[in-house]
């Protein structure tokens, strides 16, 4: 093959990706989303059926969260389709709460704005499980102008002694302004103060 007809070869793949690349941002663009909250007591089906309720009208999932809050389970779920698929969806909705038994709100959103100027990290906390923790932790970055994006907690027992023990974890958005060492020293100090066992580490995504 001659050297022109390579070029005029990679000058054609670069524009057929061009075009794939543009497509798929219009794509996106014509898409909605939904988020989803479902609260209610524990029932094995609940996750096949809403699942299957959003693959049914031709949604799909970007993000889900679940968990058990005592006796009651939770689901958070971010639907994506096109806006007759999302409408769909919003009508199948109501029925399902019924047949489950379970509360469940659903509300259209936008996409999260990027967060250029911010640099995410993630946090891990463990301590004695103690009134006011969580409270502080969140006190600290708020105070600090540090985003929290999410946070997560549970207690258990330490594994020798029995002791109640608390397991924080936070994703956070720092400025990128900010003097990261100056952060830790601060952190370390806060922890110390309270005395938890923490981590403030980049996010590995």
């Amino acid at each position: 093959m001659t050297a022109g007809a390579t070029l005029a070869k990679t000058r054609s793949a670069d524009t057929l990706a061009q075009k794939h690349a543009s497509e798929r941002a219009l794509h996106g663009k014509s898409l909605q989303l939904l988020s989803i909250t479902t609260l209610g007591r524990a029932r094995p089906e609940a996750v096949l059926r809403l699942t299957r309720a959003i693959a049914d009208v031709g949604c799909n999932i970007l993000e889900s969260r679940m968990t058990h809050l005592g006796a009651e389970f939770a689901m958070l779920v971010l639907a994506e389709g096109q806006w007759d698929a999302i409408a769909r969806l919003e009508q199948a909705l109501p029925r399902l709460e019924r047949e489950l038994e379970m509360r469940i709100t659903s509300q259209r959103t936008n996409r999260k704005n990027a967060t250029l100027d911010r640099i995410p990290y993630a946090v891990d906390v463990i301590c004695l499980d103690q009134p006011g923790v969580v409270h502080n932790l969140v006190d600290f970055f708020i105070a600090g102008d540090i985003t929290i994006a999410e946070l997560t907690t549970r207690t258990y027992p330490a594994v020798h002694t029995g002791a109640p023990m608390l397991s924080v974890q936070m994703a956070v958005n720092i400025p990128a302004d900010m003097h990261i060492g100056t952060l830790r020293e601060h952190f370390t100090e806060f922890c110390d103060r309270f005395n938890l066992d923490a981590v403030l580490e980049p996010f590995k995504t």
